[in-house]
């Protein structure tokens, strides 16, 4: 476990929160790999009835950690897949079992917008917004966020969200179907535990059962994104990307 990451069972709840403020939550490797294990452990676990992922300090996430991601996004020069960590946890996602939540406030960058697409219930302060730059960077989608944006907000919204860039508010989000619910900004973890409770009362098999017809098998999630991967090792590598980076830190400087 790393301190950037703390999981709590809270009786049938697996709580997964980001904790790292100074940063906006952005998430390194250790991170991936300490929410991966946190999801895998509790797939074996039939105390754990639903997992919910928040952030800390009015943040969910601002995305991939950029320094880390630059070091270690991609190994070799033959289009390998992006850093390991990353891919394990969008597999954990694609190959998870239990209800998963989410409690949004404020930025959700990058893999912070597009992990939502693989939640139950995602609870969002009114204040929160939802991006995803990758073309920006010379990137492509991430996180099978080309399969399952579509697929949930219909093929326009998702270009204008993955490929344009544009960002939503969380009233935006709601009516794009990937936010379930809005409320008052620092009640989204509040309103949250309420929905896991809710869920956590229901007959678990039947849950599941019903989960498992109404999601995406898992074995064509992970395939997309493990596409996605590739083509956005390939994209790291690209002129495009190289100068779209170099604007980026050189405007952070300024």
């Amino acid at each position: 476990m790393t301190g950037h990451v703390t999981v709590t069972d809270d009786n049938a709840v697996r709580i997964i929160a980001m904790r790292r403020p100074e940063k906006k939550n952005a998430i390194t490797r250790d991170m991936y790999r300490t929410m991966s294990e946190a999801i895998d452990a509790a797939q074996d676990d039939p105390a754990i009835r639903c997992i919910l992922i928040t952030g800390d300090s009015g943040v969910f996430t601002a995305g991939n950690d950029l320094d880390d991601f630059l070091k270690d996004g991609t190994s070799g020069s033959s289009g390998e897949p992006r850093a390991s960590e990353a891919v394990t946890f969008l597999h954990a996602l694609a190959h998870n079992t239990k209800p998963l939540i989410a409690a949004v406030e404020g930025l959700a960058i990058g893999i912070g917008a597009t992990m939502l697409f693989h939640c139950d219930h995602v609870i969002a302060g009114s204040t929160a917004t939802f991006s995803t730059p990758f073309i920006h960077l010379g990137l492509v989608p991430e996180g099978g966020s080309s399969l399952l944006a579509p697929q949930t907000m219909g093929y326009q919204r998702a270009f204008a969200m993955l490929v344009m860039g544009r960002a939503l508010g969380a009233e935006e989000a709601r009516e794009a179907g990937f936010v379930t619910t809005v409320v008052a900004p620092g009640n989204a973890e509040a309103e949250a535990k309420k929905v896991v409770r809710e869920i956590c009362v229901l007959p678990a098999e039947a849950v599941a059962i019903s989960r498992k017809l109404l999601k995406l098998p898992p074995e064509e999630l992970t395939r997309r994104i493990d596409q996605e991967a590739h083509l956005f090792a390939e994209r790291l590598r690209s002129e495009e990307a190289i100068a779209a980076f170099q604007a980026f830190f050189a405007r952070k400087k300024d």
